[in-house]
């Protein structure tokens, strides 16, 4: 496939305002005249809604192995139905969240994070990645969930770990999250323009 369009990932710790930005992102592309459209993982088709009935929201949950299996199906059908095509068409995609979640969620759950990349393997990059890096501290005050606050401050800063693991290999552009939206929403929006420019000259 000849990509045409480009593929930004947002990704960032639940409560991180990552979707907030997602959104205000392709609604300043589109102000500059650009074809933006917004996307988000788990995808909006049938794996998708199971995935966030029963594997996010559910009461029980199933076995890690099998959860991230079930993410990498719903990636890979939401790549081809829903990025692929859009790129091919010169769209730039916002992705709310990509294959970096996978990582960061279910690795710092304990599972190998080579295997992960492995069932992963067919997965198209972003052209660039961002993320939103708030401190766990303040992001388990932003969400409310049956689990204690401690127990979520643990799993949220591990997870942090992760993703800040992902930055220091450059895979990941870090933004500062824990500031005014307006200054986050504009550091975003100047670093996405400026990718575009460099994009169009290369």
């Amino acid at each position: 496939m000849k990509k045409k369009g480009i593929f930004i990932c947002i990704e960032g710790l639940d409560g991180s305002g990552k979707t907030t930005h997602a959104h205000r992102l392709v609604r300043n592309l589109q102000k500059k005249e650009l074809e933006a459209i917004y996307t988000t993982e788990p995808s909006r088709g049938e794996l998708g809604k199971f995935i966030r009935s029963s594997v996010l929201e559910g009461e029980k949950r199933i076995p890690r192995v099998l959860e991230t299996v079930l993410f990498a199906v719903d990636r890979v059908e939401h790549l081809e139905k829903m990025v692929k095509p859009a790129l091919q068409q010169g769209k730039i995609v916002v992705s709310d969240r990509c294959i970096y979640s996978s990582l960061a969620y279910q690795g710092s759950a304990g599972l190998d994070l080579n295997w992960i990349k492995e069932i992963n393997s067919f997965v198209l990059p972003a052209d660039i990645a961002i993320y939103i890096d708030v401190p766990p501290e303040v992001v388990v005050k932003r969400i409310k969930r049956k689990k204690s606050v401690m127990e979520r401050l643990e799993t949220q800063r591990k997870v942090q770990e992760v993703y800040l693991m992902f930055v220091n290999s450059g895979k990941l552009i870090r933004i500062d999250g824990d500031r005014p939206k307006v200054e986050v929403e504009q550091n975003i929006l100047s670093l996405i323009l400026e990718f575009l420019e460099k994009h169009k000259t290369s």
